[in-house]
């Protein structure tokens, strides 16, 4: 199924035509990309897990990836699931990035790294109802919360969550029975 793309006021060119034009170098059509689809890229990260005092830095990365990637796009998909897809490997890299740098940190000082504990602002950042889903998206392995973030929470088609995380339909819809079973166990157990 193709996914056509739809601007966002009448007059206003198509995301896929943004597309186009970055790959060409122009940076005015980055800017409008980056108005239209800054939300949905923030959320996204948002939703896997990235802290806020991270987002922003994630958020200019994907935005450069674009300007990399704009020329490889391919206009039969949707720029949201394009974007999602390349948000999601961008958390990969900074998960990986992250274990990286707290291994070299702890053979260093010669500690094991311990869990972040929450400030007391943030456990009262958010309502209990909140906390407890967060815990259980959280308590998903990345593969499952990746699609189950993407199509459930951001709305994208399966197909485009495949074609955004490079796997197959059929692994696209496994993961996410097993996230939402999963999800539900952990709400059931904390209620």
């Amino acid at each position: 199924m193709t996914a056509l793309p739809v601007p966002s006021l009448p007059g206003e060119p198509l995301d896929a035509d943004l597309v186009a034009a970055v790959g060409h170098g122009d940076l005015e059509a980055l800017g409008k990309l980056f108005e239209r689809h800054e939300p949905l890229v923030r959320r996204t990260f948002g939703r896997l897990g990235i802290a806020a005092s991270e987002v922003d830095d994630l958020v200019q990365a994907v935005f450069l990836e674009v300007m990399r990637a704009a020329e490889r796009y391919d206009a039969q998909y949707s720029v949201k699931s394009w974007l999602c897809g390349i948000a999601t490997i961008m958390v990969r890299r900074h998960h990986r990035s992250l274990a990286r740098f707290a291994a070299r940190m702890a053979a260093w000082a010669g500690v094991e790294v311990k869990e972040d504990i929450p400030t007391p602002s943030e456990l009262f950042e958010h309502d209990q109802a909140a906390r407890i889903l967060r815990r259980a998206i959280d308590g998903l392995s990345d593969k499952k919360r990746e699609v189950f973030v993407l199509v459930t929470l951001e709305g994208l088609s399966g197909e485009e969550a495949a074609r955004a995380l490079g796997i197959p339909l059929k692994t696209v819809w496994t993961r996410l029975h097993y996230a939402r079973c999963e999800l539900r166990a952990a709400l059931e157990e904390s209620a």
